[in-house]
């Protein structure tokens, strides 16, 4: 699987945090304390993890966003720069601190996250302008809620009205998006939970996916794509709607398999495939992400998302 050249640039708007991992054999109910097994500090944040699946697997790739002046910003910048993402568009914030991200991890890879905003927060116009200086009709940019919902909108409607193509994670969920922003957006993302929220269904299958998809799509929404985990994904557009499965693999840790998704499939339209094409090999990236702990160690490299294509082709 050689990536095919193109001179599609992925911008990421959005997002970087530290991650604070505590793994524990289960999740904490309210009140309740518990002995962890591990602690570790890993690079994270929606945002810049989607800006290291893509640049992982090939892409030329643009991170826009802020940290910190402080030792987690510092390596955050050094982290995006060493998987070879374009780091340039980071700015580094001297008045507040690098976000960061709580998160438990069950024995069976399950998780909950509380995510505190930090620099994240304070994203402004003049990042709006970072974004948009540098792009050329035909890139695509992922947007996500980590930072201010304002400014994705703005964001957003700057880089649709300069020809490029928008994805749009919502997450966390928001239940507020205006009509108006769903119709720039050209591809949604959100999860079983988010879609639920989005939509106000609950979502816990196909079916019930495929109507939360179809519902969006008749918001405005163009391709509407919800996440359902080891139910794989289901696709919705105009014109048609399909389901497809995930793959079956070992999970290990689920942090970041939706950054990974929407990595892969940034990577994948970028390079001209075809929506059908693009999904398959977006599932294929974040399989190969949750065998692995850790949202940005997590992602994969190409040469990895082809081996395990091709070990599940001739199962």
């Amino acid at each position: 699987m050689t990536p095919n050249p193109s001179p599609k640039t992925i911008h990421v708007f959005g997002s970087l945090n530290m991650d604070l991992v505590c793994r524990s054999p289960h999740l904490p109910q309210p009140g309740e304390t518990i002995l962890g097994t591990q602690f570790e500090t890993l690079p994270g944040g929606k945002g810049a993890n989607q800006a290291v699946a893509a640049a992982r697997l090939g892409a030329a790739t643009r991170m826009i966003g802020r940290v910190g002046d402080d030792d987690f910003g510092h390596q955050l910048i050094q982290g995006l720069q060493n998987a070879g993402v374009d780091a340039s568009g980071v700015a580094i914030d001297g008045e507040v601190s690098t976000g960061v991200a709580a998160i438990a991890v069950d024995s069976a890879g399950q998780n909950t996250i509380v995510v505190i905003p930090g620099a994240n927060g304070q994203i402004s116009d003049g990042d709006v302008d970072r974004l948009t200086t540098q792009l050329q009709p035909g890139d695509l940019v992922l947007f996500q809620f980590e930072v201010p919902l304002p400014l994705v909108m703005v964001a957003a409607k700057a880089a649709k009205a300069q020809g490029a193509t928008v994805i749009v994670d919502p997450a966390p969920a928001r239940t507020d998006l205006p009509p108006a922003f769903l119709r720039t957006v050209d591809i949604l993302t959100p999860n079983q939970v988010e879609a639920g929220q989005l939509t106000g269904l609950a979502v816990t299958d196909v079916a019930t996916a495929t109507e939360a998809a179809q519902q969006l799509v008749q918001r405005g929404v163009a391709i509407a794509i919800v996440k359902l985990g080891d139910q794989g994904v289901v696709v919705a557009e105009n014109h048609r709607t399909f389901h497809q499965p995930a793959l079956p693999v070992n999970v290990v840790d689920t942090v970041a398999a939706g950054d990974a998704f929407n990595g892969g499939l940034a990577v994948a339209l970028a390079e001209a495939m075809d929506l059908e094409e693009a999904v398959q090999f977006a599932n294929a990236v974040a399989a190969a992400a949750v065998m692995v702990p850790g949202a940005q160690p997590s992602m994969p490299e190409r040469s990895q998302v082809a081996a395990l294509r091709l070990g599940l082709k001739h199962l």
